[in-house]
């Protein structure tokens, strides 16, 4: 009777074990690249640095949701290492999706949101974006050198 009873009880043991095994493997992994997250940055705008209002949009950060759900980013910070901080009005991004914070000003739009500065935010020769949740909590961040196409890819 016992070698029965104990079978079962080493198999139902075993089954759980691996059950528990693959549900926390995948949760483990999701934690590395997904969520939301920063991707390309355009820190020198293309061509000379004028100031213009063209130009200053032309300096951008990509900011992408790799969930599978969207995500309410109002009260998210985008900050460089000087200490320039932008706060994300009420905005969704999408499942999948990424949004530009461009440096200067336009009317939000789909896929892109504007600092509306009058000067560039990102240093050239080097610096540090850093996505931050509203409770402060540092989601993500990224930081350059000296790139002869101003442009870095973090993911």
């Amino acid at each position: 009777m016992r070698i029965r009873t104990a079978a079962p009880l080493a198999l139902a043991a075993a089954t759980a074990l691996a059950g528990s095994l693959l549900f926390a493997a995948p949760a483990s992994a999701a934690t590395h690249q997904s969520g939301v997250h920063l991707g390309k940055i355009q820190f020198d705008s293309p061509g000379k640095d004028t100031r213009s209002n063209a130009s200053l949009n032309a300096e951008w950060v990509e900011i992408h949701n790799n969930t599978r759900a969207k995500v309410q980013l109002k009260g998210y910070k985008l900050k460089d290492n000087t200490g320039y901080t932008y706060t994300f009005p009420s905005y969704n991004i999408s499942a999948g999706k990424t949004v530009k914070v461009h440096t200067g000003s336009a009317r939000i739009s789909s896929g892109h949101v504007y600092w509306n500065r009058g000067s560039y935010v990102w240093n050239n020769t080097g610096d540090k974006a850093r996505l931050i949740k509203p409770n402060g909590t540092q989601l993500d961040s990224c930081s350059w050198t000296k790139s002869s196409t101003g442009t870095k890819n973090c993911h």
